[in-house]
């Protein structure tokens, strides 16, 4: 590769070889999967073994598990919807969500179930898309009635029970209270899901063959779906879930017979979809470039800075920050960037090496992917290590930092 051109430089790009060779020589790291890209530019690391056990090497076009990093992309669907009118930002969700009608709303957070108030307004698209319809996942509320209920019944993807298909999913949903009331509290995860119903109806096709028509296809995503075909399982690494207080490598998901292996009951944007590092930096780029990709339009200008430009009210952004500050110890110092979009988080303050602007998310598989205006800058990391352990955060961390100083214009 050429520096100077790319804006990158050598001694920048061996450091970052180093640093996450470190990790992998560390025995914490399995292997990974580095793209980086600036301008015209690309660079790509593969380091590591698919198994922490040895077997085959790292490829550039290895599967991963996206978990949470599957929100930016699964949101393109909703905008594509509202880019064409057949979704309105202020529409309420009910016609095609009829079991999110008529909301009742906790009293309080750590209140019985049935200790609740009337939604003071119907929940709309714009809820939805920001993360704020009344419902998701709070670390600071563990042990709370409503938290447990949203376990007992199965509405997170993380749990030994895959989710079910989605009217029943939904079904299940409509059954709770919400925490908050509609528009008045960024909330993590569950809008994601509710927004993979929502897109399958209004289409009236499922949530995976609009994505593929729409997003995937256009970009060449050819390795992007819910599940990994037999042909392609190969490609996918054992995901591991390391035992908290010793490390111990524990299987969180086989390839062969596992999760993925297999058309999920529910296709879920939250956290569902499976990709690789080329696929995921021509979705950022797209982005980076208002919404094209070579000479095709993907999305409009205004729909991906929407998107990529904070949407909470400073009280939402406060929740949002103090959260993220307060859970430290569970996060590893991920989810700190002060904003969010919609589907995604956005830099509003300069906390890291990164500038304010800088867009993207992290997954709990162990995957982080991001792009940034100011620089041109996209950057993806994809690993198979769980974030049940700091490991795989601190190499998030040391990519990040390592990207940022090879920067050389």
């Amino acid at each position: 590769m050429e520096t100077g051109k790319s804006g990158f430089s050598e001694a920048g790009l061996r450091r970052l070889h180093d640093v996450l060779a470190r990790h992998v020589d560390s025995g914490r790291i399995p292997g990974l999967v580095a793209l980086v890209s600036r301008g015209g530019e690309t660079h790509v690391e593969t380091i590591g073994t698919m198994s922490h056990d040895g077997g085959a090497s790292m490829r550039r076009d290895t599967i991963f598990r996206m978990a949470s990093t599957s929100k930016p992309v699964a949101m393109a669907a909703a905008m594509v919807l509202l880019d064409e009118c057949r979704l309105r930002l202020d529409d309420l969700v009910e016609p095609w969500l009829p079991e999110l009608a008529d909301r009742r709303v906790l009293k309080r957070i750590d209140g019985p179930l049935d200790d609740t108030v009337p939604a003071r307004r119907p929940i709309t698209v714009r809820d939805l898309l920001t993360s704020t319809f009344g419902l998701g996942m709070d670390m600071t509320t563990l042990g709370t009635p409503i938290m447990g209920a949203i376990f007992e019944q199965g509405l997170t993807p993380d749990l030994p029970e895959p989710m079910p298909e989605p009217d029943e999913w939904m079904r299940r949903l409509g059954t709770l209270p919400l925490m908050h009331q509609p528009g008045e509290r960024w909330q993590y995860q569950i809008s994601h899901d509710v927004l993979s119903v929502l897109v399958a109806r209004v289409t009236g096709q499922s949530f995976e063959e609009f994505l593929r028509e729409r997003i995937f296809g256009p970009l060449g995503m050819k390795d992007t779906g819910f599940h990994v075909p037999d042909e392609k399982i190969d490609r996918l690494p054992t995901l591991y879930a390391p035992d908290p207080r010793t490390g111990e490598f524990h299987v969180w998901d086989e390839a062969k017979g596992g999760r993925w292996s297999r058309p999920p009951a529910f296709q879920g944007g939250g956290g569902g979809l499976v990709s690789t590092a080329d696929d995921y930096h021509a979705y950022f780029r797209m982005l980076l470039n208002g919404g094209t990709h070579g000479t095709e339009r993907i999305l409009s200008r205004p729909a991906v800075e929407l998107m990529t430009t904070n949407r909470l009210t400073p009280e939402q952004q406060a929740a949002r920050h103090a959260m993220a500050v307060n859970n430290v110890h569970v996060s590893y110092g991920q989810g700190q960037h002060g904003g969010w979009g919609m589907g995604m988080a956005v830099r509003t303050y300069r906390g890291d090496y990164a500038p304010i602007g800088q867009f993207g998310w992290d997954g709990g598989s162990g995957t982080t992917t991001y792009a940034d205006p100011e620089n041109r800058l996209t950057g993806i990391l994809l690993t198979q290590v769980g974030m049940s352990v700091p490991d795989p955060a601190r190499l998030i961390h040391d990519f990040w930092t390592t990207l940022y100083q090879a920067i050389d214009d």
